[in-house]
C-alpha cells in the first residue's frame, strides 16, 4: 500500500516509520527546511541549545519502547534527581512548589493564605460531579481550590504547558484526565493520590521518568527520519491539495524545490498544524472542508537559551526551573534550569537556562527583538536567581505559532476533523491539533494514525 504523510514533525515521522516497518511504501511531505518541526537542538561551543521542547516524560510503556526501538537507549538521559524542585516567583524571590499534590503539601506552602489552605483541606471531601457542559480550567480551579491557587499555582503552570490562559482553556479537552477525575472521583487531590498508589502497585515510580538525549531532543526526530527509506522524505514541500487519483484513491499535489509535483496513493495521513489544514483543498471539487480550523488559536512563544558563569548566579538552580505568576509583572513566563537537569548542556564552570516568554496572555512580549527581550529577561533573572552581568552565551528563537490552544469550543474543531474523515475515506488526520500537545502524545498519535491507515 502507498501512503503519503503530510507533515514531518514528530507525529508525521512516527506514522511514516511505523508504516514503513509494516511494509508499506511511504512518502513524507514537509513544508520546513528540516524534519522535526519545533524539535530543534544545536550544539554551539559547549552549549546545547533547545529551541523548542527541552524534555519529555516516558509516560507509557509504548513511549519507552519507541526510544529503545529507535536505538536511542544509550543516548537516553534521565533528569537529575537533584533537580526535583520546581519554583514559583513570589515577591521578587523564588518559593518551591509543593512536591506532591497532597493536602499536607498544600497546607505547608507559604504560597497560600490560611483561608486558601482551609479551602484546599476541604477539597478532599468532594463527591463526583458530572458537569453538563465543558468549563474552563480556571472555573474548575476556583471551584475546587479558590482564586489564590489559580493565580499563584495553576495559571503559571498553564503558562509552562500551553503558554495559554486558564480562563479560556477547555477542561474537557486540554486536561481530559482531570475532567474525568472530577466525574468519577470528585476530589482532584484524592484522584491524584489514587493514581500514585496505582503506579506503586504496578511497580512503577510515583511519576514517569523525565528524559532527553545526550545530544538533545533532536536525536529523536533525527532517528525517526533516518529510519525512513532513502528518498521518501521531501523538505520544503508545500502541499496544495488532495483529490481523486487516476490509478489510486488519492492524488496529492505539492510545490517543491523542482516545481509542482504530484503522487498517487491509497491513503493520506495529515499531521499538519491547524492553519495548514484550513488551507488544504480536499476532494474532486477542490473545496476546503477544514477552513474553520483557521480560528484555532496558537500561542506565540520566544525561547532564549542563556548561559552564565556559575559564580555569576547566586541561586543554587537546584530544580527543574521556575514559573512566574502574572501579578509578579515580569517579562518571562518561566525558565528551565537546563544544565541542572541534564549533563552536557553548558561548558565547565557555567550554567544554562532556557527561558520562555510570550504566550496568549503576553503575545507582544513574544514579538520583541532579541536584544530587547534578552535585556528584559536578564533583568528578571537578576531579581529571581541573582544572575549578574551580561550572559556569556545567548541564543534567541521566535515561534509565532508555537502551541495550539484547546480553548472552550474545541469540540467543534474535533468534530470538523472527524466529519472530514467520514466524508473522505482514506484520509486520516492527527497530531497536536487533535491528539494532545505533548511530545509523547505526538508519538502515540503517529503510531495510531499508521495503524488506522494500514
Amino acid at each position: 500500500m502507498k501512503v503519503v504523510v503530510l507533515g514531518g514533525g514528530v507525529t508525521g515521522l512516527t506514522a511514516a516509520w511505523r508504516l514503513s516497518l509494516a511494509g508499506h511504501q511511504v512518502r513524507v511531505l514537509d513544508a520546513g527546511p528540516r524534519p522535526g518541526g519545533v524539535v530543534r537542538s544545536e550544539s554551539v561551543g559547549g552549549w546545547l541549545v533547545e529551541a523548542g521542547p527541552v524534555s519529555f516524560q516516558e509516560s507509557t510503556p509504548e513511549v519507552a519502547g519507541f526510544v529503545a526501538e529507535l536505538g536511542l537507549a544509550k543516548e537516553r538521559v534521565e533528569a537529575s534527581p537533584a533537580a526535583s524542585n520546581r519554583y514559583v516567583a513570589r515577591k521578587g524571590g523564588l518559593v518551591a512548589l509543593p512536591s506532591t499534590p497532597s493536602v499536607s503539601a498544600f497546607l505547608s506552602t507559604p504560597l497560600l493564605s490560611m483561608r486558601s489552605k482551609l479551602t484546599v483541606g476541604s477539597e478532599a471531601a468532594r463527591s463526583p460531579l458530572k458537569r453538563p457542559t465543558d468549563i474552563s480550567v480556571a472555573e474548575l480551579v476556583r471551584d475546587h481550590f479558590g482564586r489564590e491557587v489559580l493565580e499563584n499555582l495553576v495559571q503559571p503552570g498553564i503558562g509552562g504547558i500551553y503558554a495559554g490562559d486558564a480562563e479560556r482553556l477547555s477542561l474537557q479537552y486540554a486536561f481530559p484526565k482531570i475532567w474525568e477525575a472530577e466525574r468519577t472521583v470528585g476530589s482532584l487531590l484524592r484522584a491524584a493520590a489514587e493514581a500514585s498508589s496505582r503506579r506503586k502497585e504496578q511497580g512503577l515510580a510515583s511519576a514517569p521518568s523525565l528524559i532527553s538525549f545526550r545530544s538533545g531532543l533532536q536525536a529523536l526526530t533525527d532517528a525517526l527520519a533516518q529510519k525512513l527509506p532513502s528518498g521518501s522524505l521531501a523538505q520544503n514541500a508545500e502541499v496544495r491539495g488532495i483529490g481523486p487519483g487516476k490509478g489510486a484513491r488519492w492524488s496529492v499535489r505539492w510545490s517543491g524545490a523542482a516545481g509542482p509535483d504530484s503522487a498517487e496513493c491509497d491513503a493520506v495521513i495529515a499531521a499538519l498544524p491547524a492553519w495548514a489544514l484550513a488551507q488544504l483543498e480536499i476532494g474532486a471539487a477542490g473545496k476546503r472542508p477544514l477552513s474553520g480550523l483557521s480560528s484555532m488559536e496558537y500561542a506565540p512563544v520566544a525561547s532564549l537559551t542563556l548561559g552564565f558563569r556559575r559564580e555569576k548566579v547566586r541561586h543554587a538552580l537546584d530544580g527543574f526551573g521556575l514559573l512566574v505568576p502574572a501579578p509578579e509583572n515580569l517579562t518571562l513566563l518561566g525558565a528551565i534550569f537546563t544544565s541542572s537537569l541534564f549533563p552536557g548542556r553548558a561548558p565547565a564552570g557555567h550554567v544554562a537556562l532556557t527561558v520562555f516568554a510570550g504566550g496568549t496572555t503576553r503575545p507582544d512580549v513574544a514579538r520583541l527583538g532579541p536584544e530587547e527581550l534578552t535585556a528584559r529577561v536578564c533583568s528578571d533573572l537578576r531579581t529571581l536567581v541573582g544572575a549578574e552581568g551580561k550572559p556569556a552565551f545567548s541564543r534567541h528563537t521566535a515561534w509565532p505559532r508555537a502551541i495550539p490552544q484547546y480553548n472552550l469550543g474545541h469540540g467543534r474543531h474535533l468534530e470538523m476533523m472527524a466529519a472530514c474523515e467520514r466524508a473522505h475515506p482514506g484520509l486520516f488526520i492527527g497530531g497536536n491539533v487533535r491528539d494532545g500537545i505533548a511530545l509523547p502524545q505526538c508519538l502515540s498519535s503517529g503510531a495510531a494514525l499508521a495503524k488506522r491507515a494500514s
